[in-house]
């Protein structure tokens, strides 16, 4: 038990080496209680296939996410829980009740922290670790960070081992639970130049898959590891804000099938924004996603495609994707049907503006191609324009709506096997109310 314990009597020894400052802490406490509610509805037309579902029957639908959030705060110590609802209108039972965020964190005065639980992870400009939260239930983690803050530097290590049950017999091989991935370590390092607008990071990630199947002597169960390596800038001086980033992924990745595959994917991107005024700007950029090496384009019927040896489609993984794909997750919410992937390339350019103080609107423009050579196709997917309005109807409610018309090419019904694909239409709203319930301190 004592060798159990010794880790982590470690831990708390080296957050915590003031002893007198834990024993005063206790007259700072923090209670707040708050509630968020989100309805969502969207109307949509054309665009990829549903299966054998009409477009008519899904075209048009409302949802509502509902959170109960609870904090607790004092110098050494912090929880935080999140309770959520999500369900569709007129979806039978409570199948979307979870727990979306329970953690602990302690810390210290050094800037030193330790913090378990499941945990809302966002980095960067949240390109691969994100909460996505547009989507309907948006991304949590089941991990241990430890980190140090402070000085201009983050440096932040993630562990996480995930299972399916507690069962000392069977509960070793993980499909289908919360998170999608086995295990996880992930190393994030950033540093803020002082007096100087300028902030780099370096992210490290080891995400390893189930493989294999359980109890099979032809495709035994077995971790598959891949590796995401790279970086992000910010350089911020007045007017401008320019950002950048770059990575690679290597190692194997797991499909849906448990079969392992080599992975060698690589993406990065530009962006540049200009605010010459307080309530105006403009944005422009582009980001490369690499693709495989083949990419068949038969259209309709069984295709009967070779297995490529390589996956050398860049994946996301887990970052907000609406923010950089255009905000209907065209191209990676899901997969093309023919089981490749043929990248992207998205060249942007929009504007925003603020006519008065409660009233944010903008317009963007995306241009998309393949980041493949096809046979007999033009590598462009399509063009694309967004509209997005948000008011700020109080400092607590707010309502948001978008409308995105998709103009696609013969390329994009090829790959996406579906003659609507070159026309879609897709309209959106969404009120947030977020009032503060309940707040004390002592």
């Amino acid at each position: 038990m004592v060798r159990r314990c010794l880790p982590l009597l470690l831990l708390a020894a080296v957050l915590f080496p003031d002893p007198v400052s834990a024993q005063t802490d206790s007259l700072e406490n923090k209670l707040s209680i708050r509630l968020q509610s989100v309805t969502h509805g969207e109307a949509c037309g054309g665009g990829m296939p549903r299966a054998a579902v009409s477009t008519e029957d899904v075209s048009n639908f409302l949802y509502g996410r509902t959170r109960l959030i609870v904090g607790y705060e004092r110098p050494v110590l912090q929880v935080h829980t999140v309770f959520q609802n999500t369900a569709v209108w007129g979806m039978k039972g409570n199948q979307g009740v979870n727990l979306y965020e329970g953690w602990v964190k302690l810390r210290s005065r050094h800037g030193l922290f330790a913090q378990a639980g499941r945990v809302a992870l966002s980095y960067d400009d949240e390109r691969i670790i994100g909460t996505n939260d547009f989507a309907t239930a948006a991304y949590s983690h089941d991990v241990l960070r430890l980190g140090y803050e402070g000085h201009g530097h983050k440096f932040h290590a993630i562990l996480a081992y995930n299972q399916n049950a507690d069962n000392l017999y069977s509960g070793t091989y993980y499909d289908g639970g919360a998170q999608y991935y086995k295990t996880m370590q992930t190393v994030w390092y950033h540093y803020d130049i002082p007096k100087f607008p300028l902030g780099a990071s370096l992210l490290l990630i080891n995400l390893g898959q189930q493989a294999g199947q359980p109890e099979s002597e032809a495709d035994p169960a077995r971790i598959e590891y891949q590796q995401m390596m790279g970086g992000y800038l910010k350089y911020h001086p007045k007017i401008l804000t320019f950002e950048a980033s770059y990575y690679r992924q290597t190692g194997k990745v797991v499909d849906q099938d448990k079969e392992a595959m080599p992975i060698k994917a690589w993406m990065a991107s530009a962006k540049a924004t200009v605010k010459p005024g307080e309530r105006w700007g403009f944005e422009l950029g582009y980001d490369h996603l690499s693709g495989d090496d083949y990419v068949p384009v038969t259209y309709g019927g069984q295709l009967g495609l070779p297995r490529h040896e390589v996956e050398g489609g860049f994946s996301p993984m887990y970052g907000s994707r609406n923010k950089f794909y255009g905000i209907m997750d065209y191209f990676y919410a899901s997969a093309y049907t023919n089981g490749f992937t043929p990248g992207l390339q998205n060249a942007f350019i929009g504007a925003f503006g603020k006519p008065f103080s409660s009233l944010t609107c903008g317009i963007t423009y995306h241009y998309l191609a393949v980041a493949t050579h096809l046979e007999d196709l033009s590598r462009t997917l399509g063009h694309s324009v967004e509209l997005k309005l948000s008011y700020a109807i109080s400092k607590d409610i707010s309502l948001s709506a978008g409308y995105t018309q998709m103009s696609g090419t013969e390329t994009m019904a090829r790959l996406k096997q579906e003659g609507d694909s070159k026309q879609a239409r897709w309209g959106w709203f969404s009120l947030a109310i977020s009032p503060s319930i309940f707040s004390s301190k002592w």
